[in-house]
């Protein structure tokens, strides 16, 4: 299945604590299920990013409906497809 990863910002979302928002990666994970998608890793980052979400959509349709769930929770992503390095040395292998 393929999968996509994000970079996520809170921006104007309203934490009231540290703890609201770690609490919020639970209910995305079920939504996110809930739209055929799978989270499979979430990170709190450094840099100019503060969450990076890993996850498995089974087409466009389902990774674009897994983005629009990050923002329902007041995130902004910015989201990318994933391609795994053996199958991009396959590829080039091919050009």
């Amino acid at each position: 299945m393929p999968q996509y990863a994000s970079y996520v910002d809170v921006g104007d979302r309203n934490v009231q604590n540290a703890q609201e928002l770690a609490s919020i990666w639970g209910e995305i994970r079920n939504e996110l299920e809930s739209h055929d998608a799978e989270l499979i890793d979430s990170y709190a980052i450094l840099g100019s990013h503060d969450f990076l979400v890993i996850f498995e959509a089974p087409d466009t349709e389902a990774a674009f409906t897994a983005a629009l769930t990050l923002h329902r929770h007041g995130l902004d992503a910015e989201t990318m497809v994933l391609l795994d390095t053996d199958d991009f040395a396959t590829i080039v292998d091919e050009i």
